[in-house]
C-alpha cells in the first residue's frame, strides 16, 4: 500500500522519471521556513553563498526539520521504500530578474554513488513557474547516464556548470510549475534544467536528495548521511551531525570536514578545491 502517491502515480514515476505536484508544506510552514532563511540572510548580509548552500540540514535546525517532514517522507517512501537516508540538501536561489540558470543535466553524474536509485524532492519555498524559472523535465530520459561537458559558466547554478553533451529537444520539455509548499519528485538521471528568473520575487527551492540505505559511496573514501525513516542495516554511510541550534560550533566543524571530502568527489579531475561562490 502506498502512503501518498497512488499506484498509478508510482507507475508513472517509474515510466517518466518524475511526479508532481506533491502537497508537503502548509502555507504557515512555508512562511515560517522562508522567514527563518531570510532572517539568517539579513544577519549575514546577503544570500547563502558557496558551501553553505549544500548539506545545509546539518547547519540549521529548521532545515533538519524539513528533511524529516512526514509528508515529504511519505511520498519518497512510495518511490524508494521504507528505509530512507537523507544524503544531501542543496538550495537553488534565483533572485528577482537574475540571469542565473540551470543547464540541461542529470543530477547523479558526479556524485559517485553506487546506484542511481535516488530521488530528489524539490520543495518550492516561493512560486516556481515559467516566469520565475521553474524546472523543466524531459520525460523518460532517466534510463541511462549520458556524457556531460563542464562549462563553469558564471551564471550556471550547477557546481561545474555541467550540461548534457547530447541534443535536447525543448519541445519535449515539461514545465514543473509549483506553488509554495508543493514539491516535485524526480529520478537523478532525469534530464532537467531551468531558465532565469524574470519575475519580481525570488525563486527559492530546496532540493533534498534521498537514497535507500543499501547505496554506498563508490568514489569517495568516506561519505555521510542521516537516517530519516526506517532502519539502516547496511551502515555504508557515517551518521551526520544533527544540529541542536543553528550554526553551532560542532555543526560548522562537521560541515567543513564533510564539504572538503564532497568537493574532492564533485570536482574530481578539474583542479577545483571549493564550491563556487
Amino acid at each position: 500500500m502506498t502512503k501518498v502517491l497512488t499506484e498509478r502515480e508510482v507507475s508513472c514515476y517509474r515510466e517518466r522519471g518524475y511526479h508532481f505536484p506533491v502537497e508537503v508544506l502548509s502555507e504557515a510552514e512555508v512562511a515560517e521556513f522562508r522567514g527563518k532563511l531570510e532572517d539568517y540572510e539579513g544577519q549575514a548580509g546577503g544570500p547563502i553563498k558557496g558551501e553553505m548552500r549544500h548539506r545545509s540540514h546539518v547547519l540549521f535546525t529548521w532545515i533538519n526539520d524539513m528533511v524529516r517532514h512526514p509528508k515529504i517522507l511519505d511520498a519518497v517512501e512510495d518511490v524508494i521504500g521504507p528505509n530512507i537516508l537523507c544524503w544531501n540538501t542543496s538550495f537553488f536561489f534565483k533572485e528577482a530578474r537574475d540571469p542565473g540558470f540551470v543547464s540541461w543535466h542529470q543530477d547523479a553524474t558526479y556524485w559517485g554513488l553506487s546506484s542511481s536509485d535516488v530521488v530528489t524532492a524539490w520543495v518550492a519555498m516561493s512560486p516556481a513557474n515559467k516566469i520565475s524559472g521553474c524546472m523543466k523535465f524531459v520525460p523518460g530520459t532517466h534510463l541511462k547516464q549520458v556524457e556531460h561537458e563542464d562549462t563553469f559558466d558564471k551564471n550556471n547554478l550547477l557546481t561545474r556548470g555541467q550540461e548534457i553533451a547530447v541534443k535536447v529537444d525543448e519541445k519535449d520539455a515539461v514545465l514543473v510549475e509549483l506553488k509554495p509548499g508543493q514539491a516535485s519528485l524526480h529520478h537523478v538521471l532525469l534530464f532537467h534544467g531551468s531558465e532565469p528568473n524574470r519575475s519580481e520575487d525570488r525563486r527559492i527551492g530546496l532540493a533534498i536528495r534521498y537514497i535507500p540505505t543499501h547505496l554506498k559511496q563508490a568514489v569517495g573514501q568516506r561519505d555521510w548521511a542521516t537516517l530519516v525513516r526506517g532502519k539502516d542495516d547496511y551502515r555504508h554511510f557515517a551518521p551526520e551531525h544533527v544540529p541542536r541550534s543553528d550554526l553551532e560550533p560542532e555543526a560548522l566543524a562537521f560541515h567543513k570536514a564533510v564539504t572538503d571530502e564532497q568537493v574532492r568527489v564533485l570536482y574530481r579531475g578539474t583542479g577545483k578545491t571549493e564550491y563556487r561562490a
